[in-house]
């Protein structure tokens, strides 16, 4: 009997000072070089043979502007138990829960291809993911200012304590159209 390694995943996350990530389906700042940022993070892999997945709730899917949408580079998993499979392009898969999605991707099929999974929102897809044996870190944008928002991120566990950043994260304090932000990295211990 072969071990099956569990694959594990990290979160992306932009968080305002009263924990908001969105508001109306959308995000409530804008500052394009945050959206780089989680664009080239999210596509980074070190093996040009595998691609990274990005898994998200059905909101935070359809929140995506539609010409953006499936985000591009990345295999994209929706998590709904209200939408149909004709709901969403052929290359969207779409699966009731974080965890049967997980699991399709340990299949015999699609674990060689696989080089990071994130976990890109929403809210209730970050708790789960959170609460998961197979979270390994949150990259989060805190960013500095408070904003109106209707979707918040949900309370980090004790159990996750911050990192140095990766070598291609900026470090210190940016700011871009008067807000600032900084990003951090944190490490289920």
């Amino acid at each position: 009997m072969t071990c099956k390694k569990m694959l594990k995943f990290n979160l992306i996350v932009a968080v305002c000072d009263n924990f908001g990530i969105g508001i109306r389906g959308d995000l409530p700042w804008q500052i394009k070089s945050e959206l780089k940022y989680f664009s080239r993070t999210t596509k980074r892999i070190s093996d040009p043979t595998k691609r990274n997945v990005a898994i998200m709730g059905r909101r935070t899917y359809f929140g995506i502007p539609a010409n953006k949408r499936p985000l591009p580079e990345r295999l994209n998993i929706v998590l709904s138990t209200t939408l149909k499979h004709d709901d969403l392009p052929d290359d969207v898969l779409l699966f009731p829960n974080l965890e049967s999605a997980m699991q399709h991707l340990e299949s015999v099929d699609l674990k060689d291809e696989i080089e990071n999974v994130w976990i890109v929102g929403g809210s209730g897809v970050y708790a789960e993911a959170m609460s998961s044996p197979r979270c390994h870190r949150l990259y989060i944008t805190k960013i500095q200012q408070h904003f109106e928002c209707d979707t918040f991120f949900p309370n980090i566990p004790a159990s996750f304590r911050e990192v140095s950043p990766d070598t291609d994260t900026p470090l210190g304090v940016q700011e871009e159209n008067g807000i600032k932000y900084e990003y951090k990295i944190l490490e289920k211990q």
